[in-house]
């Protein structure tokens, strides 16, 4: 049995650190280069799996070098990919992250790839039967199929809620766990009546509602009450992925039986020492090393920099 089932479309990141973007018709040096895998869910599973959850992905890739590059990387961190469908012939989504230093700025450049979307056909009901949570970051035909699935089976249902969509407000009534984007946040409040609005939520459904503000931290509201917890500052190397991060530290510190609150502060602290390496997986943090900095603000970064190195020659080992 896995403790979460989680649905994604995975993708693979190519990020590129520079010290300033190129002028039209001139050259920059690269500073550093990083192969990693994306995607909300997908990331915040790796994320789960670092932090200790057992974990299974459902969603498709193709059978090209990147999607065997994001199928090796979920099995690098023990992740059950037996329901990830390998479309044969088609080509997996890739992202082009540039990064530049003296701005703080970064620069997205996206392909899409042939993969199909998961058919509700591809869904492997009896893993969400068996798990504890179900994991989704989008409200589609699919998606809503596996929620059923999960609910009648007493599996209860964590959405990263990144995009505002309709779709997901009309989820709302199915969902346990809500943790919400500030650009969600935004969408649907023009004000900080942050317990107000974070009560507004719960009162459609979730049991705990979450919003991340990015570097301030985080608000939210559970049957424990009202809470606020501050971001942690840290050296800054790269944001990407850092709410993906923060997602699935919430979720297994949940699992870990942490109180609301305390997933909170666990979930700043892990997604806070992420932002300090390159990309959206290499700085992800084991539980001890989170624990340490919460302690007393002190990270080891001998596996962050070691999974750095790994990642700069990432498609050498597909």
């Amino acid at each position: 049995m896995h403790q979460i089932i989680g649905i994604d479309m995975p993708c693979i990141d190519l990020n590129v650190a520079m010290s300033k973007f190129p002028v039209p018709d001139s050259s920059e040096h690269i500073n550093q280069l990083s192969w990693q895998g994306g995607g909300k869910v997908a990331t915040g599973m790796v994320a789960c799996a670092r932090l200790g959850a057992t974990c299974a992905m459902l969603g498709c890739v193709g059978d090209d070098i990147f999607g065997k590059f994001i199928v090796a990387d979920f099995e690098r961190h023990s992740i059950d990919v037996s329901s990830l469908v390998i479309k044969q012939g088609d080509t997996t989504s890739l992202s082009v992250v540039l990064s530049e230093a003296e701005a703080s700025s970064r620069t997205i450049l996206g392909r899409g790839g042939t993969t199909p979307r998961y058919e509700i056909a591809d869904i492997d009901a009896d893993k969400i039967r068996a798990a504890k949570y179900l994991f989704i970051c989008q409200a589609d035909t699919v998606v809503n199929h596996a929620v059923d699935i999960a609910r009648a089976a007493g599996v209860k249902v964590f959405i990263d809620a990144d995009g505002y969509s309709q779709e997901i407000m009309d989820m709302l009534p199915k969902i346990d766990v809500f943790v919400g984007s500030q650009y969600f946040y935004n969408k649907l409040f023009s004000n900080d009546k942050y317990e107000e609005n974070c009560r507004a939520i719960m009162a459609e459904g979730p049991e705990i509602v979450v919003f991340t503000l990015a570097e301030k931290g985080c608000v939210g509201v559970s049957a424990g009450g009202f809470f606020a917890v501050p971001g942690f500052a840290v050296d800054v190397v790269d944001t990407l992925g850092a709410g993906d991060v923060f997602h699935g530290a919430y979720l297994t510190a949940l699992l870990q039986g942490r109180s609301a609150k305390d997933a909170a502060r666990f979930a700043c602290a892990t997604a806070a020492i992420k932002c300090t390496r390159i990309g959206g997986r290499a700085g992800i943090p084991n539980t001890a090393a989170v624990d340490r900095f919460l302690q007393d603000g002190y990270v080891d970064y001998t596996e962050l920099d070691a999974r750095v190195k790994y990642y700069e020659r990432g498609l050498d080992y597909v």
